[in-house]
Parts: C-alpha cells; sequence; structure tokens
C-alpha cells in the first residue's frame, strides 16, 4: 500500500535513482538534490538545457530555512505553500553547489499532494524535482503520456490521472514567482495559480511587482 511505495521510491532515491512521481500540477521526476550524479542524470534524461534550473521540493515549510534565504514573512510561505506554486529564494550553503550552479537562487515546491509530501519527509534531504516529459514537450497527466521515460526511471509511481487530461489549464504546472528580492514580487511562469497567488503578494502582504 502507500507506506510500501513511499518506502520504495526513497529508498530507490537514496540509491542514486530518478523516480518519477504524481504531484499537485502534473507528473514529476524526481532525484536527491545534493547526489550530484542524480542530478545528472535528470538533465540528460530530458535532454535539458544544462542552464534550466531544476527546482527543489520539500514535505513542510519549516525545512525551507535550511536551504534558502528567507526575506518575507513565514506567514507568506505557509499562504502559499503547499501548492501549486515554485517560490524562488536566494539559496543557502547548504544547498548542493552542482544543482544550478549557474545562479544563487533556487525555486522551492511544497507540493499539496499527500504522497509527495511523504516521499519527501522520507528522504534526509531535499528532491530535485522536474516535470515528466523531454524538455520542449507538453507536461504529461497520466504515467502512459511520459512511458518512453520509463526504461530510463528507477520507479514509476502511479497515482492515477491527475486534474482534467482534456484540460490545458491543467497542464500549465506550477505559477513561478520570484521573491528574492526584498518588498518586491516578479512573476517567471504563469502556470496554474497566477491569480490568487498574486492577490496574496500583493493585497495581503504589500509587495509590489518588479518592473520588467
Amino acid at each position: 500500500g502507500w507506506r510500501e511505495a513511499v518506502a520504495a521510491a526513497a529508498g530507490a532515491l537514496q540509491a542514486g535513482g530518478l523516480v518519477a512521481v504524481p504531484t499537485d500540477t502534473v507528473y514529476g521526476v524526481a532525484c536527491l538534490a545534493q547526489d550530484s550524479a542524480a542530478v545528472r542524470s535528470i538533465y540528460s534524461l530530458k535532454g535539458r538545457n544544462g542552464v534550466k534550473p531544476l527546482a527543489i521540493c520539500l514535505g513542510d515549510v519549516e525545512r525551507l530555512y535550511r536551504y534558502c534565504h528567507v526575506n518575507v514573512p513565514d506567514e507568506l510561505l505557509r499562504d502559499l505553500l503547499p501548492g501549486p506554486v515554485t517560490l524562488v529564494l536566494e539559496r543557502s550553503e547548504e544547498l548542493n553547489k552542482d544543482l544550478n550552479p549557474f545562479t544563487s537562487l533556487v525555486g522551492v515546491r511544497i507540493p499539496n499532494h499527500p504522497f509527495m509530501r511523504d516521499l519527501a519527509r522520507a528522504c534526509s534531504g531535499p528532491l530535485a524535482l522536474t516535470s515528466a516529459n523531454i524538455s520542449s514537450h507538453g507536461s504529461t497527466l497520466t504515467v502512459l503520456e511520459f512511458q518512453d521515460l520509463w526504461p530510463q526511471l528507477s520507479l514509476v509511481i502511479d497515482g492515477g490521472p491527475i486534474g482534467d487530461i482534456q484540460s490545458p489549464e491543467c497542464r500549465l504546472g506550477s505559477t513561478v514567482v520570484d521573491l528574492s528580492v526584498s518588498g518586491k514580487f516578479s512573476i517567471i511562469r504563469p502556470g496554474c495559480a497566477l491569480t490568487p497567488t498574486v492577490d496574496i503578494l500583493k493585497k495581503k502582504y504589500g509587495l509590489v511587482p518588479e518592473s520588467s
């Protein structure tokens, strides 16, 4: 059952493997963010440009402070996380230097998905997370949609269809927002939760959009 699936996925990750996982937005592929060889594997799996950053995934907001320098109120983090939002923050020294070595920032995800949160809690460090598709191909809402990747994965966790597979909105992925500059925000990717995210940042916390 559930516990066995979490344990199997955590074991595959600890062994350096790549695991396909359901999230609250689209299917993802995860590895241990602190494992440089696994991070390289995720790039080759996706045929991905080496300067496109990977997000990290954690189980709880408290753990975020270890890997990021936070300059927004804790309450703001908890208003947006867990949820379909990636927060881009200044990274801390704790994070693997081979993960996104070209930037001082890192995107953080806490998916509102019980399996993902349990899996992240079962692993000692953060997970690196990216969407389960070849780079520049559409994101995936069922495990069959990325079956061409299966041979390179240690494990595929089938959480059933995510959202409405007929709806283009469901494939947008998380809303990515940069909060690394005090008092400001900038939207890096509109994603699936743009309006509620911007409402919270502007109306509740008075952050202003960075002029692009």
